[in-house]
């Protein structure tokens, strides 16, 4: 009786694991196609959008969900889930483009879906808050001159960006005026400046009144936690400075209320499509993609199950097209309210390996050190 052995394959190299069962090298490339297998959710497709769909997708072996109501035609519109090999879902890009319904315009999007951009090498943000109530280290770098020594210490440490914010925007905390704001961080760019210090400085804001002056202060990111909520002039701000990027985050209303209600139908979906709208309007604004980073919001109108469901899933946001920020850092979904920061690191170190495994591009945190070391280490490999 021969001892059958079987093995699922975890390994995304998949043309590496043909060439190991000596598939022949010269194609290899190509048919790694077949094996590299992806289900997209397409969403409020109409009836006729849906049946073609599901009977192209049928018509070259892959299949696609619909609403079970689609085939008598009793809902409007369904979201769809299409799933198939890369070579499968080019084929039924292929089909559609000769299809009526727009379908054509479906096919474009499918394309773009399928080459999107390899990811970039990870980057570290190190966290410089200079406030006096913040969660983790509210006070300690309140003054310019003990701030700058911080940033310094980040930047030996190996930040790639340093973001400095002068307003607490954790759970039941109220908003800092601007002119607080820039009190307190303007001396630290103005030493920035003199030092000639080259990493990017980031400003961790809502307000569209502090972006302004701290870019022209030399800062090259906004890190906006309400994505464009909070204060609408924000999106005008970014788009006529063309040099500077923009962090658009989700959050479930402002920092004092959006712990009170966070219920959601469909979590990633909630996110992902709010995070599409501002992104569609930022590039309606004319920012491009290489200039907006998105972050789903750890923390912010979310219970501690739900971040734990958006690391997992956090490569479903690359659908966006853009560079993805995660922000763990010391977060109360750690449960450790009682216990040092040097202890939390630890955890918050585990948990964004885990981050970086699923897409993240940028880990906001507040022990560079600890990360850096992480990233050489995975950067070996």
């Amino acid at each position: 009786m021969h001892d059958f052995v079987l093995k699922e394959i975890c390994n995304t190299d998949l043309a590496s694991e043909l060439s190991s069962v000596g598939f022949d090298r010269t194609y290899t490339g190509k048919a790694a196609q077949k094996y590299a297998y992806k289900n997209i959710k397409i969403y409020s497709l109409s009836i006729p959008q849906a049946n073609i769909l599901k009977q192209t997708a049928l018509s070259v072996g892959a299949d696609c969900a619909t609403h079970r109501e689609t085939i008598t035609a009793k809902v409007e519109t369904s979201d769809c889930i299409l799933g198939g090999s890369i070579s499968q879902l080019e084929k039924i890009s292929a089909k559609l483009k000769m299809q009526p319904f727009s379908l054509k315009e479906l096919a474009g999007k499918i394309d773009d879906f399928l080459k999107q951009k390899q990811r970039t090498k990870p980057e570290i943000m190190g966290i410089l808050n200079v406030t006096d109530n913040s969660f983790s280290d509210g006070g300690l770098y309140n003054t310019a001159e003990k701030a700058f020594k911080h940033l310094l210490d980040m930047v030996k440490d190996g930040a790639d960006i340093i973001d400095i914010g002068a307003e607490s925007t954790k759970p039941y905390s109220n908003a800092v005026p601007p002119d607080i704001q820039l009190k307190k961080i303007i001396p630290v760019l103005e030493l920035v400046q003199k030092e000639g210090i080259s990493v990017p400085v980031s400003i961790d804001t809502r307000s569209a009144e502090v972006a302004q002056e701290c870019i022209k202060l030399g800062a090259s990111i906004i890190n906006d936690v309400s994505g464009f909520d909070y204060d609408k002039n924000m999106c005008g701000v970014i788009a006529a400075n063309p040099q500077v990027k923009i962090v658009i985050q989700h959050s479930k209303g402002n920092p004092d209320v959006m712990q009170n209600n966070t219920s959601y139908c469909n979590l990633i979906d909630e996110i992902y499509l709010w995070l599409r709208e501002k992104v569609n309007h930022a590039f309606a604004e004319g920012i491009s993609s290489e200039r907006i980073i998105i972050d789903p919001g750890i923390g912010f109108g979310k219970s501690r199950a739900q971040n734990f469901e958006i690391i997992r899933r956090l490569e479903e946001f690359k659908g966006l097209g853009c560079r993805l920020l995660l922000g763990i850092s010391r977060k109360s979904l750690l449960n450790m309210p009682d216990t040092e920061n040097n202890i939390k690191d630890i955890f918050t170190l585990a948990l964004n390996t885990l981050a970086l495994e699923h897409g993240a591009d940028i880990l906001r945190v507040h022990n560079v050190k600890l990360h850096r070391c992480l990233l050489d280490i995975l950067c070996e490999n």
